[in-house]
């Protein structure tokens, strides 16, 4: 299929316990470099008795792909709204860009974004007209970086522990950018970890939710992802630089945000999560008591506290 190509539940991996959301339908399109990217976008539900209320831009992290997601679409479809997802380049089925497939690599943010706003470029006509970020970890970086730049304008905007900082010391930064000034970028930043096992995992406490993503990657090897490069960590660095200028997030100062903190968060830097917050006079902090990074997949509970903050946040917005 080429550019803006779509079907209806095709190339989706598919479960049976992991319906996709109503209407689901997939769309090829041309990325940067001329990359061939997926994308998903399942519209408002017409049947429901619930109001329309807009377009939930859901901006999945590193390692991730869009049938992970399909549980957080059919929860925003009951709350009334479309839904976007994507596969950003170098993950899930989109294209990846070296020999090693299993290599998370990227040279600029700037692709991401991209692909971001192309992807919302082919559905924009038919999609509800209030927009709204729904960004887990790298994802909240991509869709932060998008709004500090000026390419996208939404009306509120809800992170679930956004990848904002990174912990690194020094001399691995300083490692960092020389490998890659030495044309090395696309080595892997670390070898191959071990299997993380349910009771090691540092991302949720739900068993089956934790095992999903695990599932789909044997039912389709493709959406595998191993260890980021060192560009991919590099490009990281100055993603979370220009977040961090001075006055780069003044336009953004009086826009509804939502940051979700995973108190048992080992991933990515809660200080900077806050420190993020802290500009936005609309930012308002949650901290999700026991959960891990991936506060999206982690128990009933604790995902009920962020659905509860993300209609606060709504409100506040006005949607």
């Amino acid at each position: 299929m080429g550019d803006g190509a779509s079907q209806t539940e095709a190339d989706l991996v598919l479960l049976p316990d992991n319906p996709p959301p109503q209407g689901a339908e997939v769309i090829w399109y041309e990325g940067r470099g001329g990359m061939r990217l997926r994308m998903l976008y399942a519209p408002e539900p017409k049947n429901n008795g619930v109001k329309t209320r807009g377009l939930a831009i859901v901006c999945p992290g590193r390692t991730e792909f869009i049938e992970k997601y399909f549980e957080v679409a059919r929860d925003l479809q009951d709350r009334g709204f479309a839904v976007a997802i994507f596969d950003w380049p170098g993950q899930g089925l989109s294209q990846r860009p070296l020999k090693n497939l299993l290599a998370g690599h990227i040279k600029s943010y700037d692709w991401y974004v991209d692909a971001l706003m192309r992807a919302l470029a082919k559905i924009e006509r038919r999609a509800p007209k209030t927009w709204v970020i729904l960004a887990h970890s790298m994802g909240g970086a991509i869709a932060l970086e998008a709004l500090r730049s000026r390419k996208l304008t939404v009306a509120a905007a809800a992170f679930s522990a956004p990848m904002w900082g990174i912990p690194i010391w020094f001399f691995q930064r300083w490692y960092g950018h020389s490998m890659r000034l030495f044309g090395a970028g696309a080595l892997q930043a670390r070898p191959p970890q071990p299997d993380e096992s349910f009771e090691s995992n540092q991302l949720t406490h739900d068993e089956r939710r934790w095992r999903l993503q695990r599932r789909l990657v044997e039912a389709e090897p493709k959406l595998a992802l191993g260890e980021p490069t060192i560009a991919w960590v590099v490009a990281s660095l100055k993603a979370f630089t220009s977040l961090f200028t001075a006055n780069a997030l003044n336009h953004l100062r009086d826009l509804p945000v939502l940051v979700a903190i995973a108190s048992e968060e080992t991933i990515v830097k809660k200080s900077a999560q806050r420190k993020i917050a802290d500009r936005l006079k609309g930012g308002k902090v949650i901290n999700i008591q026991g959960a891990g990074h991936e506060i999206l997949m982690e128990t009933d509970e604790r995902r009920t506290q962020f659905w509860k903050a993300f209609e606060e946040m709504c409100r506040r917005a006005k949607i």
